[in-house]
């Protein structure tokens, strides 16, 4: 079978890779200490190698490919949201932030997890009854279909490939401090494994893995919360004063301004909250289940997982400041943290459990990884297949086979691009990567989709060249911010003295978006207007998505 073909390539591959690079540099003694953890970890992997074979054997149509057939229940699609959000960013890149930045962490988890509230309640049933695979469908439902869809695609795109740079810079580092191998071929091999899980497995697998992976994350991080808090013999006031005796920060460290320093840059990260609210990997999840109840319920289920992590998670990056202060194997010469910023919680796991336990973290850490990657790769192809191709130059009557075949090779090329972008951005938090992503989504897919299910005076210009404008200026603030500006491309100063523009563009997104639309008097735009009525009953209703899942 070409997948066991794959899978067996990928292993071969790291274990030569891992061997090689021992034998050259005569370190057996870390050879033999390593081998527990990357035992677990090809265990791991192996496994959700087989669910995706499984999952191959029965992808038999596009409905299949994309949204999983449409039968994934509410409680396994909440599931499936929740482990696709508890990414790299979520555990590696957000435990890392509280292990450097304190309190400000803790602030970077809490915004993740009020983004969900809102696609609970503003659009969850929404989407299940107005779409078909995307949220460019609900967005294009009553507008003029082309120029609607590129535009959304695109960005879509540019949302979904900077998130997916943060997450393959996190399995590129894990691996390369798991299996000593350089970070260039280590991030290679997540795209190889990317690639597999998504060309072949489809949105089914992609989805079964992230319900996978999503329990055994929860169930490692809660044991390895357990084993923290029994050195402090459960006592948080014990462990809060041992960070404050030991941080470099002091006192400050349990206080906000650590990272965030300014007012304007604290309201502008705080508006990222609907920026998760816009992200098309998330939103496609909701086309995987029966019914806009089951959609209610998969938002539901997910928010109280996704809580339920991210207060774990704040525990293991402050339990890393205290575990990790005197003992100098995880830190170099220099005094830095081994494997980079996002590192500490991984250090962390060795420290309380081992190398077995170092494995498994390592593993599940990696498994979470490659979901989230495999459900961006996912949302991407069937920005270019489904929305592109299929319905804007096939103008709704593709041939099934092909459009199948151009998603297979959109994973491909997505799949190499974020490989050169993880390389080039490596050395930056993955967190804060993902916050890239959201603040584009913040400020283009989630106005659009807001006004495009709420408001009757939406017409194609304004969705047009609001959105154009809002997401060009988002995107040219974030790269004159310091993050991109000094930090990549070695500027001495800034030209845009914020991190994130969230504060200016996404309510320049509302006005551009409702002033383009308020000023067109075209005939069109009357009768998109007209259109609203229907939309509008089907939304609240749900008439026609019955019968698409019928016909589905």
């Amino acid at each position: 079978m070409p997948i066991s073909r794959c899978s067996a390539v990928f292993v071969t591959v790291v274990l030569t890779c891992y061997s090689s690079l021992a034998f050259a540099q005569g370190q057996t003694q870390t050879t033999t200490v390593n081998v527990a953890a990357i035992s677990m970890f090809l265990l791991v992997i192996a496994s959700t190698l087989v669910i995706t074979w499984w999952a191959a054997r029965r992808i038999r149509n596009r409905t299949d490919y994309y949204a999983a057939g449409g039968n994934i229940s509410g409680l396994q699609n909440g599931l499936a949201i929740a482990g696709d959000y508890m990414s790299a960013g979520g555990f590696l890149g957000m435990s890392g932030l509280v292990y450097f930045s304190g309190y400000d962490g803790l602030i970077f988890c809490m915004t993740s997890v009020l983004g969900m509230p809102i696609i609970l309640f503003m659009f969850a049933e929404k989407l299940r009854n107005l779409g078909e695979y995307t949220f460019v469908d609900v967005v294009s439902f009553r507008l003029s279909d082309s120029p609607v869809r590129v535009f959304a695609s695109c960005c879509s795109l540019v949302v979904v490939v900077i998130y997916l740079v943060g997450q393959t810079v996190g399995a590129g580092k894990l691996i390369e401090l798991l299996f000593e191998i350089p970070y260039v071929y280590s991030v290679s091999l997540v795209g190889l494994l990317m690639g597999i899980y998504v060309v072949f497995g489809g949105m089914l697998a992609t989805t079964w893995v992230q319900i996978i992976k999503a329990m055994l994350i929860l169930l490692g991080v809660t044991y390895m919360v357990l084993v923290l808090l029994a050195l402090f013999d459960f006592n948080f006031e014990t462990l809060f004063t041992q960070v404050v005796e030991v941080h470099k920060a002091g006192k400050s460290v349990l206080l906000p301004g650590g990272y965030l320093t300014d007012p304007v840059s604290t309201i502008s990260f705080c508006l990222l909250i609907f920026g998760v609210a816009g992200l098309p990997h998330v939103l496609m999840r909701f086309f995987t289940v029966a019914d806009a109840q089951e959609a209610r319920k998969s938002m539901f289920y997910a928010t109280c997982f996704i809580s339920y992590f991210y207060l774990l998670t704040f525990v293991v990056g402050v339990g890393a400041i205290v575990v990790l202060a005197d003992q100098a194997i995880y830190f170099d010469e220099a005094g830095k943290i081994i494997g980079g910023v996002n590192m500490p919680a991984i250090h962390l796991a060795h420290a309380l459990g081992g190398d077995y336990f170092l494995g498994f973290i390592s593993a599940v850490a990696f498994a979470t990884i490659l979901a989230v990657v495999a459900g961006l790769t996912i949302s991407a192809a069937s920005a270019v297949s489904h929305d592109l191709y299929a319905n804007v130059i096939c103008k709704g009557k593709p041939s099934e086979k092909t459009e199948l075949l151009i998603s297979r090779a959109t994973v491909i090329a997505v799949g190499v691009l974020a490989v050169i972008l993880g390389i080039v951005f490596q050395y930056e938090n993955i967190a804060f990567l993902n916050a890239f992503a959201i603040c584009i989504a913040a400020s283009t897919n989630f106005p659009l989709l807001v006004m495009a299910i709420y408001w009757q005076g939406l017409t194609t210009r304004g969705a047009v060249n609001g959105g154009i404008i809002s997401f060009a200026v988002t995107l040219c603030l974030l790269v004159m911010s310091p993050a991109v500006w000094v930090n990549v491309l070695g500027y001495e100063q800034a030209l845009f003295p914020y991190r994130f523009p969230t504060v200016f563009t996404l309510p320049l997104a509302f006005f551009l978006i409702w002033w383009f639309s308020i000023t067109d008097k075209s005939a069109r735009a009357d009768s998109e207007r007209s259109a609203y009525k229907s939309q509008f009953i089907r939304a609240e209703t749900g008439l026609g998505a019955q019968t698409q899942t019928a016909s589905h």
